[in-house]
């Protein structure tokens, strides 16, 4: 019989549906010691790694891995994530946003506070440019809604090549990222922590961004703080709406908080709801029992 554990703070919906499910020889164990499987929020069992003695795959509830990708930690297992089930969240966040924002939505709320009839001239999102860093799962379903709302959608990754099926209109070498970035009314980052990412949006590659629009949906430490800042000062970015940073909560002093260009939202782009991961979960279980490889297998060299 293998022996699932499970740490996660939605542990109580996931016993719920271990079981409604039907998965055949699995059992729920609580002794990280006996545990083969481990489905786990990665930052809950980053302490807790050298305790599991029989563990030969951790499934992540998260899309996010790189809490346990650090190469001073062990890598003796299989680690899964969970992928294609937040590219409808991330589109409806940052397209929301989008809205709110050339339609002037905030400004008439204002408005209707104090009373105060005053039409103000918009823009459509027909024919406006959006440059999505990434080309992953995440990024092509925010590329796809977006195009059916008007937008041209382009691509950054580190091939140039496009993916498979692919909803974009061009897709960028990350060494032309710069020549992207003029073009665009809107920047999104979907990208993953890796020694490539970090810092990767930083004073030099804000510089000329031509008033776009930054989302900030991927990984904190994608932005250079300073660079973001002067980006704004400067009027090449418009606004800021930051999902992610490098540091969570948000420390009380960041000048973010206060910042009139800036939104800050609390980690909710996207969330990881257990119903739809335990279906990638149960997926992955039968293949693993029978042997074959599991899917969204994660690369401990590449961190995702």
């Amino acid at each position: 019989m293998n022996k699932l554990l499970i740490i996660s703070k939605e542990k109580e919906k996931y016993l719920s549906l271990f079981k409604q499910s039907d998965l055949p020889d699995l059992e729920i164990c609580h002794d990280l010691r006996k545990a083969d499987i481990v489905l786990a929020d990665p930052p809950l069992i980053l302490d807790l790694l050298n305790q599991f003695e029989s563990v030969d795959w951790v499934q992540s509830t998260f899309a996010g891995i790189d809490a346990l990708t650090h190469p001073d930690l062990r890598q003796d297992y299989d680690l899964t994530n969970v992928k294609g089930i937040f590219g409808q969240q991330i589109s409806e966040y940052v397209l929301g946003y989008c809205i709110q924002y050339f339609r002037h939505f905030a400004l008439y709320e204002q408005q209707q506070q104090q009373k105060q009839w005053q039409p103000h001239s918009y823009s459509s999102l027909t024919n406006k440019i959006m440059v999505i860093l990434g080309t992953g799962s995440i990024g092509c379903a925010l590329a796809s809604t977006a195009k059916a709302l008007g937008f041209t959608a382009y691509g950054i990754n580190r091939s140039g090549i496009p993916p498979k099926d692919s909803p974009f209109e061009k897709v960028f070498h990350i060494t032309e990222m710069c020549n992207a970035f003029k073009q665009a009314n809107v920047i999104v980052s979907t990208l993953p922590k890796t020694e490539q990412t970090v810092g990767l949006l930083n004073i030099e590659t804000l510089n000329d961004c031509n008033g776009a629009l930054l989302f900030n949906v991927g990984r904190g430490d994608v932005i250079d703080n300073y660079g973001l800042l002067h980006a704004l000062e400067s009027q090449s970015l418009s606004h800021a709406f930051l999902d992610v940073f490098i540091n969570e909560p948000l420390s009380q002093e960041c000048p973010y908080w206060h910042h009139p260009n800036i939104t800050v939202t609390p980690h909710i782009a996207a969330i990881s709801f257990p119903e739809q991961v335990f279906e990638q979960f149960s997926e992955n279980y039968l293949r693993w029992r029978d042997g074959f490889s599991l899917l969204n297998l994660v690369d401990f060299d590449k961190g995702y």
